[in-house]
């Protein structure tokens, strides 16, 4: 055999291993992780803990799932999180105290969610901002000013059981916020795959440029990402509300971190075009137990925060090395 052929072989085998760790790294991290804990708390690897896991994981799934757009086109959406709580303290205003219809209150919930989605579409496309960071740090501390204004910093409380139900209930053992999440995957997984404007979404992050000059309407598409991105924080914050039948003006504090996180961690890019919808998935579950598997083990929040920052900046160097050695290729 030739030191050539040799030499083409070595290439070919690095390609299909990159291409393995690209496509099930996040995967076969989350098993491990499962593994280590298992070993370590007898209480880790139980019907109860699981679905706990299930259910404390859907509020970030649903934010993620919504991140993963900004970021497959190149971008970021900081606001999240400030959405998530205007959307259900005008929630409550609405269906708590002024007595309106439960579905009147999650119709609220979710269209301002949407909304200032929206906001964030159009101060970048139209006012021109040089990068989502911008607008969206902008439009988080309006949210956020807003909802304490709105109800002068004070929680409500007691929301009709309609509300609550997609946070409290079950299915079997199943939590309905967990059976949620799938079918919002089902749907997003569908929505990037195989429609024209998830193709879009994944050819401006590649190359934005190349975008434009294909004819691909960029700011109608950008557009778009931020409005699904708001919606989908609506969304989390219903179900937060059915988890602990309150809402307050600071809930969602730092969930933008979490979401981002989970994007990453699944194997999306900061540089766009690259990032799948169930990698997402995996990396809210990843996040979710192992703040889970830490709680048994009696570790601190404080410490916690560092573990989750490591592990961040571990996920991001990943991506970094990916991009080398794709330019490299």
């Amino acid at each position: 055999m030739s030191e050539a052929t040799m030499e083409k072989q070595k290439t070919a085998r690095d390609h299909s291993w990159k291409w393995f760790l690209s496509k099930f790294g996040a995967l076969i991290g989350l098993i491990i992780l499962t593994v280590v804990l298992t070993f370590m708390s007898d209480k880790f690897l139980t019907v109860n803990n699981i679905m706990n896991i299930a259910r404390q994981s859907s509020i970030n799934a649903l934010l993620a799932i919504g991140m993963l757009l900004p970021i497959l086109t190149a971008g970021i959406d900081l606001s999240v999180g400030s959405i998530l709580a205007i959307s259900i303290m005008t929630m409550g205003i609405v269906s708590v105290n002024m007595g309106m219809s439960p579905v009147v209150g999650i119709i609220v919930c979710l269209a301002v969610g949407a909304g200032f989605g929206l906001l964030n579409g159009l101060l970048l496309t139209k006012l021109r901002l040089p990068h989502p960071f911008i607008s969206t740090l902008g439009t988080m501390n309006i949210a956020r000013g807003l909802a304490l204004i709105i109800t002068a910093a004070a929680p409500i409380a007691g929301f009709p059981y309609l509300i609550q139900y997609l946070g409290r209930e079950f299915v079997g053992p199943i939590p309905v916020s967990f059976v949620l999440v799938i079918f919002v995957y089902i749907i997003f997984h569908i929505f990037l795959t195989r429609t024209q404007t998830g193709r879009y979404i994944y050819a401006i992050g590649g190359n934005r440029e190349a975008a434009h000059l294909s004819g691909i309407n960029v700011d109608r598409i950008l557009i778009i990402v931020y409005t699904v991105s708001g919606l989908m924080a609506g969304l989390a914050g219903l179900v937060m509300v059915g988890r602990v039948n309150s809402a307050f003006p600071l809930a969602g504090l730092s969930y933008e971190l979490d979401a981002i996180a989970a994007v990453i961690i699944g194997g999306a890019s900061f540089f766009g075009g690259v990032g799948t919808v169930w990698g997402t998935l995996i990396g809210a579950l990843i996040i979710a137990v192992l703040r889970n598997g830490l709680n048994l083990l009696n570790v601190s929040a404080d410490f916690q925060m560092a573990v989750i920052g490591i592990v961040i900046i571990a996920a991001v160097y990943v991506d970094v090395l990916r991009q080398r050695n794709s330019k490299k290729g």
